[in-house]
């Protein structure tokens, strides 16, 4: 019997069970296909697979603007002026020993999570939503191995997926649906219902994160190996309606 796991991919190692295409020119870890809409791609690009380099952070800055560079900081209007600073701000009402001062109105941020700096671009895309969506994909293994993969997430994220939904403005706008944009399984995965298993994962997710509906969008001509968008009989399996019928750009459909 096979032994399947669900992982979230949020991070490098994550990234890395990512299983490959089945056409070698096209690869999931590069693809920005459905992220840019007018130059994306779902071309395997080596060069993308490498760390980036983290931007250069910016010189620090005196917190005096007037003051001269490398010169103390100096306040005309300060009646110590020309006296020895301070060591820190004086509190009257503090004790020597106090520690930073609390300010209870003041608002905290606390970092959410966020793939590393250095990331490959494929990975920094997926994890743009991670401190408010969660994870925009999900690795099914079977028996220890990557067999399928799946890329969802808002609709906001997507952008090509809004142009599709552009061409049919009966489709509902409100609330916006959530939207599968890549579903594939590795050929010697195929006929084992791995890749409906991981769908119906992701729906179930979505339906936990407080979606009302999933779409998708389908290729009904494609070659099994050419797409990872699949065809309406694969959604029809999944429990999805046929929400638009056209023969190049279908959407398929599911309310949740």
């Amino acid at each position: 019997m096979t032994t399947v796991r669900i992982l979230d991919v949020t991070d490098v190692a994550g990234f890395g069970r990512i299983p490959p295409c089945a056409d070698p020119g096209f690869d999931h870890r590069t693809c920005d296909f459905w992220e840019d809409d007018r130059r994306g791609s779902k071309a395997a690009r080596l060069a993308w697979l490498e760390p980036v380099a983290p931007p250069t952070p910016e010189p620090a800055r005196a917190a005096n603007p007037f003051a001269p560079v490398g010169g103390p900081s100096f306040n005309p209007f300060d009646p110590r002026a020309g006296r020895e600073p301070a060591a820190g701000a004086f509190n009257p009402f503090g004790d020597d020993d106090d520690g930073p001062v609390d300010n209870p109105f003041a608002p905290s941020r606390e970092r959410g999570p966020a793939v590393v700096a250095d990331a490959p671009r494929k990975l920094q895309l997926l994890g743009r939503g991670l401190a408010v969506f969660g994870s925009y994909a999900k690795v099914l293994e079977a028996d220890g191995a990557p067999a399928a993969y799946c890329q969802f997430g808002p609709l906001s994220a997507y952008p090509r997926a809004q142009r599709v939904r552009e061409l049919y403005p009966k489709l509902p706008s409100s609330p916006l649906p959530a939207v599968i944009t890549c579903i594939a399984t590795t050929p010697a995965a195929r006929g084992q219902r791995l890749a409906r298993q991981l769908v119906l994962a992701v729906v179930d997710d979505l339906t936990g994160r407080g979606f009302s509906a999933v779409e998708a969008y389908p290729e009904p001509e494609a070659r099994p190996d050419a797409t990872s968008a699949a065809n309406p009989a694969f959604w029809a399996t999944c429990g999805f309606d046929l929400a638009v019928d056209d023969p190049r750009f279908p959407v398929v459909r599911r309310e949740l």
